[in-house]
């Protein structure tokens, strides 16, 4: 699962090359000029409107007053507005001018011929102009009209923009899909590692569509669909990515969010268009990515409104699989969340493989950081897969994070090759975050860090099936003050009872510690009691290895999809069960309290020892570990355990593997006669 967190697609819009000229007007239109130009026109168009024309307005007896004392210089009388535009004299002295030489007058009655009658008497120096102008119809026409448009025009940009820009305003219920053409970087299954079976799926995919007759010869079909599910980082998104590379047919990419926009029709019309592309150009390939955004089960809403993501999922169907049994067109899709998907849309004969996806194991984090490491210059000692093994559960997105880390680290060190000790950083930054080096804690802090620290590891030391202890530091990073580091040494798939109650004990070793040295807990201890309580209900409620309960699943977990996590948690049992489930949760935790109690209390030296060395040191490794560890001796088993006393335990071993057979030299075991516990005496409860 190479390269699985570049997720940078370029495509080209359309299927066709975006010339510069076109980029440079598109840029022009989405950018800020075109709302500058509009805010001047609109403030030109104001200005010429609503702006004062430079005359004071006065009363009509004041303005006639001002004629009759020969204040007046120029008079000018607009008899269709029945308006009067005094330009007063450079001496006038006039209280209603107050300053101003331009001043104006309205006259609401017929007063024309008396305003003209009194300027011919007074006669102004520079005369006056009597004007009754008429507007043409072309100037009414614009002043009627230009408003309009001003407005439509702002409507149809802003809604341009909100669908894409351009003139595609009516087109909004065209697809958004991405073609990948020719000229497209194009990623390979070459660039895939670590997910072998997903590839050898889409590998299947590729020759379908490559050599149709080969598979029609003997009666088979094309898939319709292929799902691609798992965690995040996992590289889906990078296998259509390389299917897109290898197919050599259209591929069409969208997500599953660009369907639904704020218009009703708008994501089925989408689907309908998209499709009709892909059928045209077929054979072809469509790709969705996040497919839940538009198929999530149906009927799941709150309310008895219609629902646009329901007919998209509708519309997406009928598509897939419908009257039109021509269609050679193959659907990939992703998701990280398959169990809330319409079954309608996980049948056979829409998406006839579902491939999962998963974290990589050993092997596929090796080949994952071998191609993540081409390129970047690595020491001659780095073991990358050392670095593999110590880093389980990692997905691609975290492998490539982790070399990239590594990668900064030296640069920033000024260094030339990435060596293990970058790596080793680089691992605990993407696990608990970066070094906190400003936090400084007194002594008394630091000495409670190490001893829970110290609890917690040799606790998991002392246990016999716990994953060995790796390292242990009291250095604050991220939202922790210390941690300790149990990394298996190979990969697992299931857990067994006696591994979860060595993990009960393991995460409260710290808290045991505070109180067996100090004899006053902190708050420290809060995230180890929480999981070691929700891992203790579990055990209890869905994994049966509860003596009282039973192999029996308590609680439902399949609740409407829409309503959140919560209120979809369903409780199927009744008080008096739920009242017992907290007792044996009480009793699990309180049991591997006291096995974690008794470790410390039995190597006390060891843990004072382990304090000291981390006070020295601060941090410490495997082998320093292992050193301080020498006198603890593995505790012995735990009795079999049976969830009824009515079973018997056979005596008869388990057949051995070829391979424990060769280790064995050929020589089986001798069986081991296992004794049949007592009967469980049900626990009182204790009393607080």
């Amino acid at each position: 699962m190479g390269r699985c967190t570049v997720e940078s697609d370029v495509h080209e819009q359309e299927g066709r090359g975006v010339g510069p000229q076109r980029m440079n007007v598109k840029k022009l239109t989405r950018g800020p000029w075109i709302w500058v130009f509009l805010a001047l026109f609109v403030l030109l168009v104001g200005s010429r409107w609503l702006a004062p024309s430079g005359f004071k307005k006065i009363d009509t007896s004041e303005a006639l007053e001002l004629i009759r004392t020969g204040q007046v210089e120029r008079a000018e009388v607009i008899d269709n507005e029945q308006k009067l535009e005094l330009t007063l004299k450079p001496d006038a002295k006039s209280d209603a001018a107050d300053g101003s030489h331009r001043v104006m007058a309205y006259y609401v009655t017929p007063r024309g011929e008396e305003i003209v009658r009194l300027l011919e008497q007074y006669q102004p120096p520079k005369g006056y102009d009597e004007s009754n102008p008429q507007p043409g119809w072309l100037s009414s026409l614009l002043i009627t009209v230009i408003p309009l448009v001003v407005i439509l025009g702002i409507f149809w940009f802003l809604m341009s923009q909100m669908q894409g820009g351009g003139s595609r305003v009516m087109q909004f219920g065209k697809s958004r899909a991405k073609l990948v053409s020719k000229d497209t970087p194009t990623v390979t299954f070459a660039d895939v590692a670590g997910v072998d079976e997903a590839v050898e799926e889409l590998q299947e995919i590729k020759e379908f569509l490559a050599e149709p007759a080969k598979f029609q010869a003997v009666g088979a079909k094309i898939p319709r669909g292929v799902l691609l599910y798992g965690p995040p980082g996992t590289g889906k998104t990078l296998l259509a990515r390389a299917v897109a590379g290898e197919a050599g047919v259209p591929f069409y990419s969208i997500s599953g969010s660009d369907f639904v926009e704020m218009f009703v029709g708008v994501g089925a019309s989408r689907v309908r268009d998209l499709f009709e592309q892909a059928k045209a150009n077929a054979p072809a390939i469509v790709f969705v990515d996040e497919i839940d955004a538009v198929g999530r089960h149906r009927g799941a809403g709150l309310g008895g409104g219609h629902d646009e993501r329901e007919q998209t999922l509708n519309q997406l169907l009928v598509e897939m699989d419908g009257f039109d049994v021509k269609t050679n067109v193959i659907l990939i899709a992703a998701t990280n969340r398959p169990d809330i998907l319409d079954p309608a849309l996980l049948r056979p004969g829409r998406f006839d493989r579902q491939v999962a996806v998963d974290p990589p194991d050993m092997n596929g984090r090796d080949k994952i950081l071998k191609v993540h490491a081409k390129g970047k210059p690595m020491a001659s000692g780095v073991d990358l897969l050392a670095v593999a093994r110590r880093t389980p559960g990692f997905t691609g997105a975290d492998l490539a994070n982790v070399l990239n880390e590594a990668a900064l680290l030296t640069a920033r060190a000024g260094a030339k090759l990435i060596d293990d000790h970058a790596l080793d950083e680089a691992i605990d930054r993407v696990v608990a975050g970066p070094q906190k080096r400003t936090r400084i804690m007194n002594d008394k802090e630091k000495k409670i860090t190490a001893y829970h620290e110290g609890g917690h590891a040799l606790v998991a030391a002392a246990l016999r099936h716990t994953d060995p202890v790796t390292k242990v530091t009291i250095l604050p990073r991220g939202r922790a003050l210390g941690y300790t580091m149990v990394l298996p040494t190979d990969d697992k798939y299931s857990t067994t009872r006696n591994e979860m109650l060595d993990q009960l004990a393991y995460a409260l070793g710290g808290r045991a510690a505070e109180e067996l040295v100090f004899h006053d807990p902190t708050t420290g201890a809060s995230n180890d009691i929480e999981k070691a309580t929700t891992l203790a209900r579990r055990m209890v409620t869905q994994f049966g290895m509860s003596e009282r309960i039973g192999a029996i699943k308590l609680g439902q977990g399949q609740g409407e999809v829409f309503l959140g996590r919560d209120y979809g948690h369903q409780r199927d049992y009744s008080e008096e069960v739920a009242s017992l489930i907290d007792e044996e949760v009480r009793r699990l935790v309180e049991a591997a309290h006291d096995e974690a109690w008794e470790i410390l209390v039995e190597y006390r030296q060891v843990l004072d020892d382990l304090v000291l060395a981390l006070f020295e040191r601060e941090t410490l490794n495997k082998k320093e570990l292992e050193q301080v560890f020498a006198p603890v001796v593995k505790r012995s088993e735990r009795p079999v355990w049976l969830s009824s006393a009515r079973r018997v335990v056979s005596d008869v071993p388990p057949v051995l593997t070829p391979t424990e057979r060769s280790a064995d030299n050929g020589h089986a075991t001798a069986p081991r006669g296992l004794v049949p516990p007592p009967p469980v005496a049900p626990p009182v409860a204790d009393e607080h």
